[in-house]
């Protein structure tokens, strides 16, 4: 065995290192969620919104490893973004942005974490009200949570990602939503948020990914958005994207004195990872980020929109592929649902029924866990299930 497959091999799951330090930048993702979640209140600014979010995972993610010999990287992995009712996503405005949250939205929330390059991702979906969600809010909600709870029944070692996109159009279509075209759950590995392995949200001839089969061992961010619109969002403002990620494998000599300058500002302070362009001197990020993106020295996450009126659910979560199962890190609870569908199609029925965690022989434990993932994963159970969690307000 060389040095670097020696290396590659102790850097997947069966590193027990490895599996620590993704639930450690599980653990804070999902402090963080809860946080974010809390200050979604009528007039509440976004961008203060967002910057709480970014600032207790750097404060969290910066109390570990402090004492470590070899110099850990650690911090925030996507920036934390606040995309409201028919925003799809990436919305993570500037400083000077005034947009606020009112009393009715829908926010989807996205943010991520990471420990020495280990990855956790997680996103969710609150309204700003008190009380149970009901009418389409409720079943594009409902859409993506359910879809969610397929994938990751189906996200599973010899499982292959096309069986994971036909499932959860399927469930979407039950509650007469659709799941939103472009989006693409990947694989994640040290420091690399979007591997090449992944699941394609919808199939068309536009976009084709190669066949894959899940394997243990691997971890993959599962990501679900549903609409109750026609589920092809577009970019209306180039202005509005805040969020960028080095393409490490592209190099240009800049021309201008400001792109020089953010872009050695990048390369020292976020040479791998995502970041929010209000990491930057806001007047000088806007002149020098046209160059580099021009050039494909970054690769933008644009904001994108679906029709005004639509509503827009985001379920995003991060699973590990261990040998005894399936282990969903990232979640958070959701408020009380209320659909006008219910799940009838006993295929949907039948892959909400799946364990997450594979037999072991004699293992009268194990069969306990499996009952309780069936009461989980129930879809009218799910929305059930929400209103014991208690919604957060």
């Amino acid at each position: 065995m060389s040095d670097d497959e020696r290396e590659e091999k102790e850097l997947d799951l069966s590193s027990s290192e490895v599996v620590t330090k993704y639930k450690g930048a599980a653990e804070i993702v999902n402090k963080a969620l809860q946080l974010v979640v809390k200050e979604c209140k009528p007039k509440a600014k976004i961008v203060d919104i967002c910057e709480k979010g970014d600032a207790f995972i750097r404060e969290q993610t910066g109390n570990m490893y402090k004492n470590s010999k070899k110099k850990i990287e650690r911090g925030v992995a996507f920036p934390t973004c606040l995309s409201v009712n028919n925003t799809v996503c990436h919305f993570s405005p500037l400083a000077s942005d005034t947009s606020e949250l009112e009393e009715g939205d829908m926010v989807k929330i996205d943010m991520g974490c990471h420990i020495d390059g280990f990855i956790a991702v997680v996103a969710h979906t609150h309204v700003v009200q008190s009380g149970p969600i009901t009418g389409k809010q409720a079943d594009v909600v409902a859409a993506a949570n359910t879809a969610a709870e397929v994938a990751l029944r189906l996200v599973r070692p010899g499982k292959k990602n096309k069986d994971v996109s036909d499932a959860i159009q399927k469930v979407a279509a039950a509650y007469d939503c659709k799941i939103v075209e472009g989006v693409l759950s990947h694989q994640l590995k040290q420091f690399v948020i979007d591997g090449n392995k992944v699941i394609l949200s919808v199939s068309n001839p536009d976009t084709r990914v190669d066949d894959a089969e899940f394997e243990e061992n691997e971890v993959y961010a599962v990501d679900i958005v549903a609409s109750t619109g026609e589920g092809k969002p577009k970019l209306l403002d180039e202005k509005q994207t805040t969020i960028y990620k080095r393409a490490v494998d592209k190099n240009y000599h800049l021309k201008m004195k400001a792109s020089r300058f953010i872009f050695s500002e990048i390369n020292q302070r976020f040479p791998i990872l995502p970041f929010t362009a209000r990491a930057l001197e806001e007047k000088r990020a806007r002149l020098g980020l046209v160059e580099c993106v021009n050039h494909d020295l970054l690769q933008p996450y644009p904001v994108l929109y679906e029709k005004p009126g639509d509503y827009v659910a985001h379920i995003k979560f991060t699973v590990l592929l261990m040998p005894n199962g399936s282990d969903r890190i990232t979640s958070h609870p959701l408020q009380e649902l209320q659909p006008t569908k219910t799940i009838d199609d006993p295929e949907i029925k039948a892959w909400l029924a799946l364990g997450t965690k594979t037999k072991k022989k004699g293992g009268g434990k194990k069969k306990k866990g499996k009952k309780g993932d069936k009461a989980e994963g129930g879809a009218e159970g799910e929305a059930m299930d929400a209103s014991t969690n208690g919604g957060a307000s």
